[in-house]
């Protein structure tokens, strides 16, 4: 998973949602609303399309889903499900970019506890705040809270809702990215040295690799104490604190 800017929409399908949300409200004060009607009516114009293409531009060239970042996001999810939350059906900023297969695991559940949600929205928030990431089985986990002296309840619940250390395929993708990572790593120390090699380049080729989302981890979280991440903490401070202000 990774952290994902959410961008501005074109103003006309801003207006348009707008619209969508004010006459939903309305029908709902009335007793009249059925949102998913309401919502499958809306999917289909040109409109929702220009969100689903925003929510695409954002993810990057592959359009990866924003939960899993493995699979191809193809459809529209709503961060707080609309048959609960039929008030949020057409906010902007309750939409996310999801596969098929997080979707129908997501399905209309949505852990509170009072009214703080238990799920990640990386557009919101570092999702490495609340994930781990195992790099023998590919597998996302929670991360531990050291101030709370317990997992991450946000991290564990996201984990459990999405499958993220049950999804055997998605963890194989995870791993090859996280060695693709560790390979470029490695073979950067010789070039640092001579100084053919500079903070910027190396950074630009970690980032051009990471097709999952794992440079925090391997800059900001556990990843830091693996090699060969660690050999650059140690041996080239420098180079590392420049890479760190470029991670996010």
């Amino acid at each position: 998973m990774r952290r994902v800017t959410r961008t501005p929409l074109p103003p006309q399908a801003q207006t348009y949602l707008d619209k969508r949300q004010s006459a939903a409200n309305l029908r709902r004060a009335s007793g009249s609303q059925n949102i998913e009607n309401e919502w499958n009516t809306a999917r289909q114009t040109k409109a929702v399309r220009a969100v689903v293409k925003t929510l695409q531009r954002m993810t990057g060239s592959r359009e990866r889903c924003m939960y899993c970042v493995d699979s191809h996001g193809s459809d529209i999810d709503h961060f707080r499900p609309k048959a609960r939350f039929p008030g949020r059906a057409f906010q902007w900023s309750n939409m996310l970019l999801c596969c098929t297969e997080c979707g129908r695991f997501k399905g209309s559940r949505f852990p509170m506890t009072k009214r703080r949600a238990l799920l990640i929205d990386p557009t919101t928030e570092d999702p490495w705040r609340h994930l781990d990431f195992d790099p023998d089985t590919g597998n996302l986990t929670a991360r531990f809270d050291i101030e709370a002296n317990d997992w991450s309840e946000k991290g564990s619940t996201t984990v459990d809702v999405l499958q993220l250390d049950r999804r055997e395929a998605m963890a194989k993708g995870y791993a090859i990215t996280y060695q693709r990572l560790a390979d470029i790593m490695q073979t950067s120390f010789a070039s640092l040295s001579s100084g053919a090699m500079t903070a910027t380049t190396l950074l630009a080729e970690l980032r051009a690799a990471d097709d999952h989302g794992l440079l925090p981890w391997c800059f900001r979280g556990t990843g830091m104490d693996f090699e060969p991440f660690c050999v650059l903490h140690r041996q080239y401070p420098r180079v590392w604190r420049d890479c760190l202000t470029g991670v996010r």
